[in-house]
């Protein structure tokens, strides 16, 4: 017993040693290689390919000076714009550009509901209109019967309140300043909730302050003619030097961004642009394009999962595809011809001297006209 373990044991290091030699295809099968993960379920059930797709992240550009929004909230904007563009992976970057136009720009829809709200001002002013319900404070929580008054109580009151904050804040430092701004928190995020609804903003309609509540990093830039266009672009390259998202989401109708639309494609990067031109130069670069009426009434939303769909089946067949590089597989598998027993000096040398031998074996056996056989002709 203990011979035919230690001859077990001999013959098992002799095959480890000249593995390659005795199993060529085990060698030879290293030459494959397919990038996915095969699980093994039961007896009964086949190997399954388990394909890993990591989610991507989302960058979000957000050209202003092009594509303002005019009919719609702001807020309520950017907020749908994030939940459509989510379905394509983690939204981590949310970035406007714009310049000092842009932010003080006021859309006609918020015109005409600001002289509306004048109007019915001096209506009830007049008492020519009284309100059903009394107007409320959502900071102190007081009633007035004119939304006038409730405004000069705001200003009188709360705002001035929050300026005492904000300066007591300021000139505040180190661990004081800290426990202030935790102090004051509470109050002055109900204080700017309430602000929105009750004071009218002084520059624009407020668009950089409801971008930001939203998520948004938004950077105002110079009044020069092309200066929201240049740092935008800046911004997005850099991003795609650094890595840093797997798609980029263009929000702009300005066909100057073409050629760095197809710099994020040449770099496997995916493309979704949101505008209003739907055979614009920009919507046939990207990958996806959706219009804000696609976006505002949630149909982006739904056709963006079918689109990721389409790229991670496309992602997987890149994945599934061999190709076959003789110089590269050498280096990192260390593999050499000599994998198989012999070189290529060898195997051409073997195959002349084969062909040598049996040349010379015809020249022995005689001219190919004549006959071989056993008996001598002369002898019949």
């Amino acid at each position: 017993m203990v011979m035919v373990l230690k001859f077990g044991n001999i013959f098992c290091a002799i095959q480890s040693r000249n593995s390659k030699i005795l199993s060529p295809y085990a060698a030879f099968s290293r030459y494959f290689y397919i990038e996915s993960k095969l699980v093994y379920c039961s007896r009964d059930q086949r190997y399954s390919t388990e394909t890993r797709i990591s989610p991507k992240r989302v960058a979000i550009f957000w050209d202003l000076d092009n594509k303002p929004p005019k009919s719609v909230p702001a807020y309520e904007v950017a907020i749908k714009l994030k939940a459509a563009m989510s379905s394509f992976g983690a939204v981590q970057y949310m970035v406007a550009y714009a310049n000092r136009h842009a932010f003080s720009y006021v859309p006609q829809v918020v015109r005409e509901q600001r002289k509306a709200n004048k109007l019915l001002n001096q209506l009830e002013n007049k008492v020519v209109i009284k309100p059903v319900e009394p107007y409320l404070c959502r900071v102190c929580g007081r009633k007035f019967y004119t939304n006038e008054k409730l405004i000069n109580h705001f200003k009188q009151i709360h705002e001035s309140e929050h300026l005492k904050r904000l300066n007591q804040i300021e000139s505040a430092k180190g661990k004081m300043r800290v426990k202030l701004v935790a102090k004051y928190s509470m109050k002055m995020e109900k204080y700017k909730k309430a602000a929105r609804d009750i004071l009218t903003p002084k520059v624009g309609y407020g668009l950089a302050d409801e971008l930001k509540r939203a998520g948004f990093w938004v950077r105002a830039v110079s009044d020069k003619p092309q200066a929201a266009d240049v740092a935008l672009r800046s911004h997005m390259a850099d991003m795609m030097d650094r890595r840093r998202a797997e798609c980029v989401v263009l929000v702009s109708d300005d066909s100057d961004f073409v050629d760095l639309l197809k710099e994020a494609k040449l770099r496997c990067l995916k493309t979704v642009v949101v505008g209003d031109i739907n055979d614009g130069a920009l919507k046939r670069t990207a990958d996806s394009g959706f219009s804000w009426e696609e976006i505002l009434m949630g149909k982006a939303k739904k056709e963006a999962v079918s689109v990721v769909e389409k790229w991670n089946d496309r992602d997987v067949l890149k994945r599934l595809e061999w190709t076959y590089n003789p110089e590269l597989e050498k280096k990192k598998y260390n593999l050499d011809d000599e994998v198989f027993g012999m070189s290529e000096d060898d195997n051409v040398e073997g195959i002349s001297d084969g062909v040598g031998e049996a040349f010379k074996q015809k020249e022995d056996a005689g001219a190919w006209w004549e006959i071989d056989s056993d008996t001598d002709p002369q002898s019949c």
